[in-house]
């Protein structure tokens, strides 16, 4: 029996030893002996929830948990110190440049994103923390390869946002570390338990000494009980750096299916260390397809941009969600609009600043408390239409939503949203699916295709619509059966129109997007083939 223990296989870049440090190894080390396994089981359960699903059997309220959304007295610990004023934040990956703008942005948090807007590359994950380990050190910079210098230098009154950092999901492995269990077994570490880990050990009481503290954003679940191993890894983590219990807050991203039923039970799982719930529109969305994939036409989707926040099904998720939050005392905190702005084309913009507010003015007027965008020039709009609603609050709880029922059969209508399936969407998933696969193997999670921001989830959603248009053999409002030939043909056809730079990644990205969404067999995560072949 040898003790268990992490070993770093990734090769070692300028101060990757200032994060992977002895001390902060033997950290995350000390999480893997003693969750690990419980993450193993809580993804076989997830495997069976998905044969379940796929026999037939719907996702529900839970019976055994009834109990818990009964009583009225417990409620979630709530903003933390810098969480109070959460009305617009801006998300983004964890690269310096990046990083310096969402600081300068004027936005109340960042999202400090290791997850669906950065693709996990060994640089990437380590040097991502490089850059928050500066950035909670206030020695934050960059000069760019043109020689342009970039310093954090905050909003108009010097204030930057409050960081809330989301690790990588359950689902996702670090293979440039492996972790050797008493078994003297080796797999590879979880990206969840690194990306934690590490952030939180270096920086911790140093966010506490800032006036902030270490607050995470949780992607992912699928149930309360992978609420309940993170809250375990909170209190296990408190514990171990001499942190007062009930420091670290989390906000949870509601973005399966499986978890919009167990709301309620996730944030009582969590309500020491809670602050509140996040509407993750777009994996939501791949969610409800992945699960369903296979259950017939009561389960297909139109066209990828037919499916709108105003949909019944999901004003049903969001109103459920809010009314959830409030309840208990936490915050509600809406998703991201994928409109970005053309600093290049007014018109563009104008279109982009248009929807946004939109968008945002639903979400106030529905009771959130705030509101992701993924690009500063945003923020302004954003902000305006939930000044009109909050004030000088700092957020609605008061507003608990009473009148809201949501049952499971509204929550599962994906019927009442119509549209159709054009040959023009198929071709728009397809190129979409190409282009992003192809930025995310060159070290790019967040990309800006055809004036939307199209991350990981937003890519899932155009491989699991073509793939589940070919099983379903779904006909397109031209008359065509979308089958594997006629897809395979227009595949080759957008990727023999795509524009061929030295050293793309075009022809791999060809390769994940066959398996994706042509193959029988449907991969729950294009990213985990991705990532085991080509990062």
């Amino acid at each position: 029996m040898t003790q268990p223990h992490l070993e770093v296989t990734g090769d070692l870049g300028a101060r990757y030893d200032e994060i992977l440090t002895p001390a902060a190894l033997d950290f995350v080390s000390e999480l893997h002996d003693r969750f690990a396994g419980t993450r193993h089981d809580l993804l076989a359960t997830r495997l069976r929830k998905r044969v379940d699903a796929a026999n037939g059997r719907d996702p529900g309220f839970l019976t055994e948990t009834a109990h818990i959304r009964r009583d009225p007295s417990w409620r979630v610990a709530g903003a933390g110190p810098g969480l109070e004023d959460r009305r617009v934040e801006i998300t983004g990956p964890t690269d310096r440049k990046m990083a310096i703008n969402a600081l300068n942005s004027g936005a109340r948090v960042w999202l400090a994103d290791q997850e669906d807007a950065t693709s996990p590359t060994w640089a990437n994950v380590i040097e991502g923390q490089i850059t928050l380990f500066d950035t909670v050190r206030g020695q934050l910079d960059f000069t760019s390869p043109e020689g342009k210098e970039y310093t954090v230098t905050g909003d108009a009154t010097g204030a930057t946002p409050t960081i809330v950092m989301r690790p990588r999901g359950w689902h996702l492995v670090e293979k440039n570390i492996s972790f050797i269990d008493r078994a003297n077994r080796t797999m590879s570490a979880s990206g969840s338990l690194v990306d934690f880990g590490l952030y939180f050990f270096h920086n911790a009481q140093r966010l506490i000494e800032g006036g902030s503290g270490p607050y995470f954003y949780l992607p992912k679940l699928e149930s309360h009980l992978e609420a309940r191993l993170w809250d375990d890894i909170f209190s296990h983590s408190e514990d171990a750096l001499g942190i007062p219990y009930g420091t670290i807050r989390a906000t949870v991203l509601i973005e399966t299916i499986q978890a919009a039923f167990e709301m309620e039970e996730i944030l009582y799982e969590l309500r020491d260390h809670c602050a509140g719930l996040n509407a993750g529109r777009w994996d939501y969305i791949f969610s409800i397809i992945k699960t369903f994939r296979a259950r017939g036409r009561r389960f297909v989707f139109p066209d990828r941009k037919q499916i709108t926040m105003t949909v019944p099904f999901m004003r049903a998720y969001t109103e459920l969600l809010v009314s959830t939050c409030h309840g208990r005392g936490a915050y509600a905190i809406g998703g991201m609009s994928a409109f970005i702005p053309n600093r290049r084309d007014p018109e563009v913009t104008a279109r982009a600043l248009e929807q946004v507010a939109a968008d945002k003015k639903r979400e106030a007027g529905d009771g959130f408390d705030g509101t992701w965008v993924a690009h500063p020039d945003l923020i302004p709009t954003a902000q305006a239409e939930f000044d009109a609603v909050l004030g000088d609050r700092p957020n609605q709880l008061e507003r608990t939503r009473d009148d809201v029922s949501v049952t499971a059969a509204e929550l599962l209508d994906v019927a009442s949203v119509g549209g159709q399936i054009t040959t023009a969407g198929v071709r728009d998933n397809i190129t979409i699916g190409l282009r992003y696969i192809e930025s995310w193997l060159r070290g790019v999670g967040a990309a800006a295709i055809d004036n939307l921001m199209e991350d990981a989830a937003t890519a899932e959603i155009s491989r699991s619509q073509v793939w589940q248009w070919i099983h379903d053999n779904s006909v397109t409002a031209e008359g065509v059966r979308i089958d594997g030939p006629w897809v395979d043909a227009l595949v080759a056809d957008v990727f023999a129109s795509l524009p061929r730079t030295p050293g793309d990644r075009f022809d791999d990205a060809l390769s994940v997007f066959r398996t994706a969404a042509l193959e029988p067999e449907f991969p729950t995560f294009l990213t985990v083939g991705a990532y085991a072949r080509f990062l």
